[in-house]
């Protein structure tokens, strides 16, 4: 989590197979970038062979986590990014996660749709809520890579 957050976010913006441009503008991705620096935006990044092939990244305010765009160079890694996602914000107490687009994928996923008054009362209740700000890391316990006394070898992530 939180070890190439640039990296991330350019592969997210990047073309798709079959859709003209991207919605990430370079003023996006810069003001995302800077919400990073803030410590409000994080990303879960899938590697491989100490290649980048997946991930996701969004922007945690309270308990909430919204889900801004994920990406795969390899079969299924965004939906291990998100499975990670999910397994510690469960652990840390969060109590949503806003993917903001229905899709067949988000669903194959467990993603349900809320109605407009139940979505705003799960943000007036959870977002004022102390979040987790700062940089993010897997629980060791949670991380298939890394045990408390096992550093990882991913690149930029802390040993």
């Amino acid at each position: 989590m939180d070890s190439a957050f640039g990296q991330v976010i350019d592969a997210c913006a990047a073309p798709r197979h079959g859709e003209p441009g991207t919605w990430i503008t370079a003023e996006m991705n810069a003001a995302y970038r800077r919400l990073h620096a803030l410590g409000h935006a994080h990303c879960v990044e899938v590697w491989a062979e100490g290649r980048l092939v997946g991930g996701l990244y969004g922007v945690a305010l309270g308990r909430v986590f919204f889900g801004e765009s994920m990406f795969s160079r390899a079969t299924d890694a965004s939906k291990v990014a998100f499975v990670h996602l999910v397994r510690q914000l469960q652990d840390w107490g969060f109590a949503l996660i806003d993917c903001q687009v229905d899709s067949p994928h988000l669903r194959s996923l467990g993603a349900e749709t809320l109605p407009r008054f139940d979505f705003t009362a799960y943000l007036a209740r959870y977002c004022p809520d102390d979040g987790r700000v700062g940089q993010w890391t897997l629980d060791p316990e949670l991380d298939p890579v890394q045990t408390p006394s096992t550093p990882t070898n991913r690149p930029g992530a802390p040993s």
